[in-house]
């Protein structure tokens, strides 16, 4: 930024001596706008790197516009060429863009926005792309992007300097056809607009290509960053346990994600491609109409049409906006109810069988009738909300083609502009209205991304919350060199604060079989998942062994979506085990009638009863060979005979790993060496007793 920022100031300060010295006769507004562009980039060196691109494509094509201007007044462009040279007015439009870059990056949402495209643009991770005629190119990804972005900006700004010259073949083409002048008007359909038309269909199959390129690795990369937050040390279960702030995170990493990229790129593209547009159309229709008289007068107005245009775009843009501001928050909680009432038929979906046991349909039918029933509502305020934007929208844009014609007929009759000149008129006219009133043609669209900004925002902060939550914890997982699994001072909390239970001195010996009792809502389930690593909430100390491995079975065991193989090597790949291995687990843990089904892929939660699921847990284990077991009355679906054959596959294959259970029945007791129980106190504390274990029944 700095060199580039020396550069853009030398060449100011040349021009402007040579402007000063009478060697360039150019406004001596053309090099001052260049120095101020240079002290802008200078001091925008630290803006957002999002910001920084758009700045400095901006810089590049301001010193491309000086040496048009530069190249026209020196005779070096001359002729069909003159068409392609920007009057210098136009250089005071791009600093203007500048500064307004520069000032939007200290606008709190656009930061916003800024915080989450950076994390792309500036990414350091090593990439691959395939460049055509060059091959495989081996780069940063983020550097990767910012060139991707770059370019699409010059093909942008390209084609905006192709339609300004398409006006003036406009132009010339119908003074040809009011002057029934033959040659001239196939020169300028043959010479000129087919060479023109043929550049500017090549150039928007590139930015297509480019566009759609750069949005899936964008979104890729978002993706992969959000899923590493939202899993990463457990932040998605600890955004559960607090209950704040991000409903379906689904739907934000998957919707909102790509409605993001796809809406920034096109927003902020769309913007730098209108405001090149209206700079470069102001100043021909303020060339064309500078002396024109105000209607029914004598008064001649400079750039007449210019402020007529800006008037008219300026009050159809206050009119939208009074109309279409609700749309913010209809959309936002559009987006909700959508997920919401997805998420029940993904959830009714794995429930299937519980709700068929139940007799539950009617239930579930009323509760998504309810839930489908916001939808509709909120849906047809939303509607109704259009209609009135459309009915305003629609009105002014069909008056948008006659306008700029009721505006310039009176020149053309008495014979002050030409044919030519009125047609030119009329498409700049229409070309700088349309860029004025961007913001009335994308405000849907801008609803939308500012329900999706909010969305992701609020997901961010519930990720960081979440995060806090576990960096802040005082309830520390100390590796100690004992073979004990040692509590020292522990205090275990419910999420809103209070105690739920107390240990101090508790251990767990190496190759003890330990069963945990206690009434329900004891804290059993609460201390396994603190000493797992997981509960966040509470005080104290719990001392592992070093380098020993832990695995918790829950009563619910989590079956993903695919082959039989990935569900039983659970979490470790696939093809962490031999064939061989898993067919001997899941034989060991009775489950022989589905040991050959390994590759059948299918959605196995709902496939396998809750018994066969908590066996194939403990198939698990049998692979993993965990140093410490802890089963969370894991085999509680199991009936007694089958329980006590698990207990017994743990003890014979699993010899040298500790066991410790939660259960309540009284069976359990003969499968362990020693019992805990949590006695509840007065106070609603729990504290674990050692309990002697009685001798099992003959």
């Amino acid at each position: 930024m700095i060199k580039a920022s020396m550069a853009l100031a030398l060449i100011g300060l040349a021009v402007l001596g040579g402007s000063l010295g009478g060697a360039v006769a150019v406004p001596v507004y053309l090099p001052l706008s260049t120095l101020v562009l240079a002290g802008i980039l200078m001091i925008g060196r630290d803006i957002p790197t999002f910001l920084r691109i758009f700045l400095i494509m901006l810089s590049a094509t301001h010193v491309v516009l000086v040496l048009l201007v530069l190249g026209a007044v020196l005779g070096l462009i001359t002729g069909d060429y003159t068409g392609y040279v920007p009057p210098p007015s136009a250089a005071l439009g791009a600093t203007a863009f500048g500064a307004l870059i520069y000032g939007l990056s200290f606008v709190p949402v656009v930061r916003t926005i800024c915080t989450i495209t950076d994390r792309y643009l500036d990414s350091q991770a090593d990439s691959i792309i395939r460049i055509p005629f060059i091959g495989l190119v081996r780069a940063r990804e983020g550097t990767i992007g910012t060139w991707m972005i770059a370019i699409l900006i010059a093909i942008n700004l390209a084609q905006v300097a192709l339609n300004v010259r398409l006006s003036f073949f406009s132009r010339d083409m119908f003074n040809a056809l009011e002057a029934k002048d033959a040659a001239a008007f196939w020169y300028q359909l043959f010479v000129i607009f087919t060479p023109l038309a043929a550049v500017f269909v090549a150039i928007a199959l590139t930015e297509v290509l480019l566009q759609n390129v750069l949005t899936i690795r964008w979104r890729a990369f978002l993706n992969t960053y959000y899923v590493r937050e939202w899993l990463g040390d457990g932040a998605h279960y600890r955004m559960q346990l607090i209950g704040r702030g991000a409903d379906n995170p689904d739907q934000r990493i998957s919707e909102d994600l790509r409605k993001f990229v796809e809406s920034t790129y096109s927003l902020s593209v769309g913007l730098m491609n209108q405001a090149a547009t209206l700079v470069s159309f102001v100043a021909i229709l303020w060339t064309i109409s500078a002396g024109f008289t105000f209607p029914g007068t004598n008064v001649e107005v400079p750039g007449l049409l210019v402020w007529v245009c800006a008037g008219y775009a300026i009050l159809g843009t206050w009119v939208t906006h009074l109309i279409g501001r609700p749309l913010i928050g209809l959309n936002f909680q559009q987006e909700r109810v959508e997920a919401n009432y997805r998420f029940s038929l993904a959830r009714l979906r794995e429930y299937t069988e519980q709700v068929a046991l139940l007799s539950g349909e009617p239930a579930e039918r009323e509760g998504l009738s309810r839930r489908f029933g916001q939808i509709v509502d909120n849906y047809m305020q939303i509607v109704i909300r259009l209609i009135k934007l459309n009915t305003f929208t629609s009105a002014y844009f069909q008056a948008n083609v006659v306008v700029p014609y009721i505006l310039t007929a009176p020149y053309y009759f008495i014979g002050k502009i030409s044919l030519g000149q009125m047609q030119q008129v009329v498409g700049a006219f229409s070309r700088v209205e349309s860029a004025l009133t961007y913001f009335i043609q994308i405000y849907t669209t801008l609803a939308d991304y500012k329900a999706v900004l909010d969305r992701l925002t609020t997901f961010e902060g519930a990720i960081a919350s979440a995060q806090r939550v576990g960096g802040e914890s005082k309830l520390a997982i100390t590796p100690a060199a004992s073979r004990e699994l040692r509590l020292r001072n522990l205090d275990v909390r419910l999420p809103d604060g209070r105690a739920l239970m107390h240990a101090d001195g508790l251990a767990f010996r190496p190759g003890e079989r330990t069963l945990m009792t206690g009434p329900s809502g004891s804290g059993k389930s609460t201390l396994f998942r603190a000493i797992a690593g997981i509960w966040p909430f509470g005080e104290g100390e719990v001392l592992v062994p070093e380098g020993q491995s832990m695995m918790l079975l829950p009563q619910r065991p989590y079956i993903p979506i695919g082959t039989l193989r990935e569900a039983v090597t659970y979490p470790a790949q696939g093809d962490a085990y031999s064939d061989a291995a898993i067919m001997e687990a899941l034989r060991a843990a009775k489950l022989p009638q589905i040991a050959d089904k390994l590759d059948d892929e299918r959605a196995w939660g709902q496939t396998l009863s809750l018994g066969e699921q908590q066996r194939l847990a403990v198939a698990r284990a049998l692979l993993a060979k965990p140093d410490w077991l802890f089963l969370d009355e894991a085999t509680a679906a199991l009936d007694e005979p089958t329980e006590a054959e698990i207990y017994q596959v743990i003890k014979e294959k699993l010899p040298h790993t500790t066991v410790v259970s939660i259960g309540h029945r009284s069976t359990l007791l003969g499968y362990h060496d020693r019992r805990i129980d949590l006695k509840r106190g007065e106070n609603g504390l729990s504290t674990p007793v050692d309990m002697m274990q009685p001798q099992p029944a003959e």
